[in-house]
């Protein structure tokens, strides 16, 4: 395990464009988009259904989709460690970023490979059953039918479709994680103005890389911006239990982040 001084690095020198340079270099090895079909588009409604936020679903094939999003998470991390801005912060900001934008990578990570799901309804327990189960099965059957809440999977799979739409490239999605790795929101970070700093480089080489390739879409970059804002939104807990509960179990994913980032 690898370990790194406390202290901050707020006041210490950067490296002249290390953000540009060392995301690009880590992101472009694993990017594989090129020639990959498009998936179908599913029907989704923009507009959430008043009863979505009641209605459960779960993945409708949980090994296939954990496991194509465990790859994800795996690729993530070793993109965030290779990052030569992020190996100079303490290791305390460094914990403290992995916690706070593990789930938004992946979600990115996943838009980048294309990764699709499909859910189904879970269905609700008669009034029968429930007098059933309250005994010694009451618990394995919280567990194993809980599923998240249709309105939050449906913002996931719009963040999805507007990353596809969009065609992003793979500099785009280098900068895209950039932004997201670096927020200076997050409490408790003792670099907070250098990680601040970070995130506006990413944001403005973006912004550059957009206007340079992209000359006749002057609504890119906005559109590029809602796509992170629609990220940001999306709730750790619910990522983990979609992706990760169906075939992990109830495990804490914070503990599991830390072990598979620092090869404990």
């Amino acid at each position: 395990m690898a370990y790194f001084d406390s202290s901050c690095h707020c006041s210490s020198e950067r490296r002249q464009n290390s953000i540009l340079y060392s995301i690009l270099k880590n992101d472009s090895q694993t990017a594989q988009l090129g020639n990959q079909p498009r998936t179908p588009r599913l029907a989704l409604s923009m507009r959430a259904c008043a009863c979505g936020s009641k209605t459960k679903v779960s993945l409708r094939s949980p090994q296939t989709t954990c496991k194509a999003a465990s790859a994800v998470l795996v690729k993530t991390l070793k993109f965030v460690k290779n990052v030569p801005c992020f190996q100079e912060l303490p290791v305390d900001d460094q914990h403290t970023l992995v916690r706070s934008s593990w789930a938004p990578l992946l979600v990115l990570g996943m838009a980048q490979d294309r990764i699709d799901f499909e859910t189904s309804e879970t269905q609700e327990p008669s009034m029968l059953q429930r007098i059933l189960t309250s005994g010694q099965d009451k618990q394995d059957h919280q567990s194993n039918n809980g599923g998240v809440a249709l309105t939050d999977v449906q913002g996931i799979k719009m963040f999805l479709r507007k990353c596809w739409g969009l065609d992003i490239s793979t500099k785009e999605y280098a900068y895209l994680k950039g932004a997201i790795l670096f927020n200076p929101d997050v409490a408790g970070l003792q670099c907070q103005h250098y990680i601040q700093g970070l995130q506006s480089e990413a944001n403005q080489a973006l912004n550059e890389y957009v206007k340079m390739i992209h000359r006749g879409d002057s609504a890119r970059f906005a559109k590029l911006f809602l796509a992170l804002c629609m990220l940001r939104s999306i709730n750790a807990n619910v990522v983990a239990g979609l992706f990760f509960k169906p075939v992990i179990g109830a495990v804490n994913m914070e503990e599991l982040l830390l072990e598979m980032f620092y090869g404990k």
